[in-house]
């Protein structure tokens, strides 16, 4: 017996973040199992796929690519109760306007849609390298650069001339499209460090001669249980004895009370190359110890660079760690992008430096691994004294760690 199920988003897969639908990833008439994604969303920090709540065949598309989704609107129907076997659609949707005949060429999503309108493409001269001979992203951006390498039609020479800035200069160049993730951190990074908060930022310098001989000896033990044990990690952890020294760094600002959290929630800024960055964030942190902390970042950082991170895997968090020094960044001053929080902690690169110490009761320069730590405060919640006793703690917990 068959029986027609609704195919809808819940109301807590995009915690309040946009969407669109992308594009379908089966037909109309295709049977599915439960489970299989057969369609996926694209929101302002990750893409997402829905998947089938029963078995049985789809019966009817509703929303198209391109339209916006909302929880719990309905997205499209599944037949269910017809045997996998099956290929006929029902009489009652067997007609050109219920079962529309899509190939790759359709199931194109609104960034594709964006670049082909933009710069006035036939969609049919694109190769489609996605599933179904779906046209991505990328396969217009290399139709563009190849396009622009190659001699053009005096009509397609006007047509990109007409694209481009206007400008003095006579300089080769292309335009590369911005995606909505890079429109979306621009956003956030105006809007933080213009509209919202004013920032100010303290440094400290951080020996890590101690971590680096904890970590020694210790990695082998992680990797044996399958857990990558970072520097990173040790950072989460001291960031929990600083916060609890000084809670107010764990906090939302609103405009009549500072809203502080017993929960330690911190997101740990990705990079994804040209792509740009996500904040999947380590739950409950103060409740983990070192080994459970490295794994459950080695979890998050692994579905981030993998594309598999949902919006839920960025929501709640209550503070922040970028980790700038991983591509070479002696000092930096990250801007607080997750309002309503109130600080972000910078971590430099690791370096060898000159420093004067103290031995045997005589100034001295050794030979320390050095590097800088930032704190960046939103400075309507806290003061220059509480930012600087948060980095203090921090401090003295990672030089002492192991003793």
């Amino acid at each position: 017996m068959s029986e027609t199920i609704d195919i809808t988003l819940p109301a807590d897969e995009l915690e309040g973040t946009a969407a669109k639908l992308s594009h379908w990833l089966v037909e109309v008439g295709a049977n599915v199992s439960s489970g299989d994604p057969i369609l996926e969303l694209e929101t302002d920090k990750v893409s997402m796929e829905i998947c089938a709540p029963a078995s049985g065949l789809l019966q009817e598309i509703i929303k198209q690519p391109g339209d916006n989704v909302e929880p719990d609107m309905v997205l499209g129907r599944l037949l269910a109760g017809i045997s996998e076997t099956r290929r006929a659609i029902p009489a009652a949707v067997e007609t050109p306007e219920a079962a529309p005949a899509l190939n790759g060429k359709d199931l194109i999503g609104p960034a594709v849609r964006k670049l082909v309108r933009e710069h006035s493409l036939d969609l049919s001269m694109i190769s489609g390298s996605g599933r179904g001979g779906r046209v991505t992203r990328e396969d217009v951006m290399a139709f563009l650069q190849s396009s622009q390498s190659a001699p053009m039609a005096p009509s397609a020479s006007k047509l990109t001339a007409s694209k481009l800035p206007t400008s003095k200069s006579t300089l080769a160049s292309k335009l590369i499209p911005h995606s909505s993730m890079r429109q979306s951190i621009a956003k956030h990074m105006v809007e933080s460090l213009l509209h919202t908060s004013p920032h100010v930022t303290s440094v400290f310098e951080l020996d890590m001669s101690n971590l680096i001989e904890h970590r020694r000896w210790h990695k082998k033990e992680f990797a044996d249980q399958g857990v990558n044990l970072t520097f990173t990690a040790y950072f989460l952890a001291a960031s929990v004895a600083a916060i609890r020294a000084v809670p107010q760094v764990n906090a939302r600002f609103h405009d009549d009370a500072l809203e502080l959290f017993d929960q330690i929630n911190i997101g740990v800024g990705t990079a994804l190359g040209d792509k740009g960055l996500v904040v999947p964030v380590v739950e409950a942190v103060q409740s983990k110890n070192l080994f459970e902390i490295a794994e459950a970042l080695q979890r998050q950082t692994e579905k981030a660079r993998s594309g598999k991170l949902s919006p839920v895997d960025m929501k709640n968090g209550t503070f922040t760690i970028s980790n700038h020094g991983v591509s070479g960044s002696l000092f930096a001053t990250p801007i607080i992008i997750n309002q309503p929080q109130v600080a972000i902690l910078g971590v430099g690169k690791l370096e060898k430096r000159v420093v004067v110490r103290e031995v045997d009761g005589r100034d001295e320069m050794v030979i320390k691994p050095m590097c800088y730590v930032s704190l960046s405060i939103d400075h309507r919640a806290l003061d220059a004294s509480q930012t600087n006793q948060f980095l203090s703690l921090l401090v003295e917990t990672l030089e002492r760690w192991g003793q």
